[in-house]
């Protein structure tokens, strides 16, 4: 039996043959290809980086082209600043075949829809967003979240910024307040971020400090009222009473800004979540210095700080002054302080009474007996009597050198006075000489004066706090306009 020759043919398989035009079956090459449609997003490798375009290998027939302008949402880029060969992207299929047979794709579409989803989910679960700074425009920063996301000025810092410019090509982590997607509108806040991030580190703050903690800040701002602390993330107030335990005008006067001091916790709000502060407490208090090393019945020396209608404050350790009544300024009748005292005098004193409680002090100046020395300063400074507290106006020196007073229109000489003759420039041009000084020349400046300074009622000063008036002596009339 001949052996008959049988001619086999391949059976048809599917995504391996295909019937070809004239019948034959050819291999089914456009099944070994994945199936794309536009508005997909596929992941390829770039193999080429031109000037104007980037070629990807994404596993199909023909390589997919990012034309530049499809490459970032930046503007006027250099591809080549945005991908090497060899980098895996993903790409947004725009068109499977273009006129002339390409394969178009778009990156920044591709990462647009990626972050559009992640945008969406942030805003809904409040989570912020990480996006790089890449313009600086009118009223704010524009950020590169693969959409272009508005952050407004007013929202970048919790404070105003002044220079913008410092943030560009920063990253920075952003709350999504607004979003559009039809308008493909995304507003930012990074304020919103830290203040979160502040409430935070308030409360941590708050948890683990307690009243009567030493702590170190900043001086961050300066206010009339006082001066407040940055925590380091949470700012404390030390109210102008807590800054010095001498008298203060103005904080500025014992701080700066930006100064770093050490302070005490005095109180916490916890509710409202605020600190106060005390500087003094954290230097050495003078009135203990007084409580150990003064005692009733010392002489010490000190400065006539204030003159009221009542008496004299005399300022005996730097934050500590005491009371002068007016009933212990003199031995005779005083009808007004300044008669006997003024502001700045260097003066010893005796202290009548020490109340440690109120820190109140009374002293006296009528009962220093003549050549009674003072006791050693506590605060072991200088004497006051060597550093002399000038306080002389452009008054007391007119033009001219030396004030000549003139008698008055209408005044007499007295009995066998003469008129004093006037002092005329020798010829020659020499010099006169020095004049003898005269009696009035050498007068005291109180005696000088022609009107008193208008008395205030006694009964409307307030108390001052840290000095206590001492009682009129049995032997002294009181003031008519002393407070009952």
């Amino acid at each position: 039996m001949a052996n008959d020759t049988v001619e086999k043919t391949p059976a048809v398989e599917e995504g391996v043959w295909v019937t070809g035009p004239d019948g034959e079956l050819v291999p089914d090459y456009d099944s070994a290809f994945p199936e794309i449609n536009e508005g997909e997003v596929v992941h390829g490798t770039v193999v080429r980086v031109d000037k104007d375009e980037v070629l990807v290998d994404i596993g199909y027939k023909s390589e997919g082209v990012i034309p530049v302008a499809e490459l970032t949402i930046r503007r006027s880029v250099n591809p080549a600043d945005e991908v090497s060969v060899g980098d895996e992207i993903d790409a947004l299929v725009l068109t499977k075949e273009d006129a002339e047979g390409r394969l178009i794709l778009s990156k920044k579409r591709a990462r647009f829809e990626l972050a559009w989803k992640k945008i969406e989910e942030a805003a809904e679960s409040g989570e912020p967003v990480v996006g790089k700074v890449i313009e600086v425009v009118k009223g704010g920063l524009i950020l590169d979240l693969g959409v272009r996301g508005f952050l407004p000025a007013s929202l970048v810092d919790i404070r105003r910024v002044q220079d913008l410019d410092e943030f560009l090509a920063r990253e920075l982590r952003c709350k999504v307040i607004e979003l559009n997607r039809s308008r493909n509108n995304v507003v930012l806040s990074r304020r919103a971020v830290l203040e979160d991030e502040r409430k935070e580190m308030r409360q941590a703050i708050l948890d683990r400090l307690s009243p009567g903690d030493v702590i170190e800040g900043q001086i961050s701002n300066i206010v009339d009222f006082g001066a407040f602390v940055d925590l380091d993330g949470m700012d404390g107030l030390i109210h102008i009473s807590e800054l010095s335990w001498s008298h203060v005008n103005h904080p500025s006067e014992v701080l700066d800004i930006g100064q770093t001091v050490k302070v005490k916790v005095l109180d916490i709000d916890r509710d409202r979540q605020r600190i106060s502060l005390g500087l003094k407490q954290t230097q050495s208090d003078p009135w203990q210095q007084v409580l150990d090393s003064y005692g009733e019945g010392d002489v010490v020396e000190g400065r006539v700080a204030k003159v009221v209608t009542f008496g004299a404050f005399v300022e005996i350790l730097p934050g500590v002054e005491g009371l002068v009544h007016i009933s212990e300024l003199a031995r005779h009748h005083v009808e007004n302080p300044r008669e006997v005292v003024s502001q700045g005098e260097a003066v010893n004193v005796k202290i009548l009474e020490i109340d440690g409680e109120r820190r109140r002090l009374s002293l006296s100046l009528k009962q220093v007996e003549e050549g009674e020395l003072p006791v050693p300063r506590a605060d072991g400074a200088e004497s006051v009597h060597e550093t002399p507290d000038l306080k002389l106006s452009e008054e007391a020196f007119p033009s001219g050198g030396v004030a000549v007073a003139e008698a008055g229109e209408g005044e007499e000489l007295a009995e066998g006075e003469e008129p004093a003759e006037s002092v005329a420039e020798p010829e020659g041009g020499s010099e006169p000489e020095a004049a003898e000084p005269t009696a009035e020349a050498e007068a005291p400046a109180a005696e000088m004066e022609v009107e008193a300074p208008a008395v205030e009622n006694e009964a409307e000063a307030p108390a001052a706090e840290g000095v206590a008036a001492a009682e009129p002596a049995a032997d002294q009339p009181a003031a008519e306009d002393e407070p009952a």
